[in-house]
């Protein structure tokens, strides 16, 4: 199953084709100066019933050299069908579109970039056929970029390096850096980075912390990831008030409350639960019963 942060790795480069006109320069590859970037179909399946698709595949145009194809492949972990479907993908869109084509790869840990940055081979060991070198962005070589005013410069590209730097220990300095680099862009803008990024931490802790951060320096944008937080927000408020009304009518009523009872409400998390809770709290004689089996009061 692709993952959200594989996702994130290389439909940045479809969001903003023009991005890797930023990256030879930190990846330390001489290129002539790139004229325009644009997407192309990332399926490569042939009459066959193997399919092989790519990432992200764009057609980039440079300003003296001619136009090449970039081909964006997002792995997360080692793979060992890459040393096929990597040489494959490069030969035949070679074949298919006369065209000289890059292949980059984007990792977020050390030791995958290090394996997807080994020479692909095929022949014999005497006398490589066929050599495929993939050009690796991760944790290596990607800068960390924590001051706002570099972010701010080139928000697509702080945003690829907030993701290749996911498990980063300063990740939250960076993602600091994100939230307030975008506070002042417009949301059209904004919105596209503020999802990636968080796919692109997937579940790790970090993603928690960019969560809070849209919450509270990106409060004001509408997109997707702030509603549902908000939307959780809204939820988390409802659950409280109602744990508090439990015990609160069960008080007002005279009923001890028992220590047990006490959590139990305190700790509920299902607003429907505490809905029946609530109806029970007006009619029990006991604080425990209000767990008791259904009563006319839930209907």
């Amino acid at each position: 199953m692709v993952s959200a942060p594989h996702e994130a790795m290389h439909r940045i480069f479809q969001k903003e084709p023009g991005l890797f006109s930023r990256l030879p320069e930190v990846l330390g590859l001489e290129l002539p100066p790139l004229a325009s970037a644009e997407p192309l179909t990332v399926d490569l399946t042939e009459n066959e019933p193997l399919e092989r698709r790519v990432d992200t595949l764009l057609r980039i145009e440079t300003q003296n050299d001619g136009p090449f194809l970039l081909i964006v492949e997002a792995q997360g972990k080692k793979d060992p069908g890459k040393t096929a479907s990597w040489p494959y993908y490069v030969t035949h869109l070679n074949n298919k579109y006369r065209l000289p084509v890059l292949l980059l790869v984007i990792c977020q840990d050390h030791a995958t970039a290090a394996w997807a940055a080994r020479p692909l081979t095929i022949g014999l060991p005497q006398w490589p056929t066929v050599t495929t070198r993939p050009l690796v962005a991760g944790p290596h070589n990607m800068p960390v970029i924590t001051n706002v005013a570099e972010a701010r410069k080139d928000l697509a590209l702080a945003t690829l390096s907030a993701i290749t730097h996911a498990d980063n220990p300063d990740v939250d300095a960076i993602l600091k850096t994100m939230s307030v680099a975008l506070r002042d862009t417009p949301e059209s803008i904004a919105e596209p980075f503020v999802e990636l990024i968080a796919q692109g931490l997937g579940n790790r802790p970090a993603a928690q912390q960019w969560r809070n951060l849209v919450a509270v320096d990106l409060s004001f944008y509408t997109s997707p990831l702030s509603e549902g937080i908000r939307d959780e927000g809204r939820v988390e408020g409802r659950v409280e008030s109602r744990a508090e009304d439990v015990l609160l009518i069960l008080g007002a009523r005279g009923i001890e409350i028992t220590d047990a009872t006490r959590d139990k409400v305190t700790t509920c998390d299902d607003p429907e639960l505490l809905r029946r809770w609530l109806l029970r709290a007006a009619i029990v004689t006991t604080s425990d019963e209000i767990f008791g089996e259904a009563t006319p009061a839930d209907r």
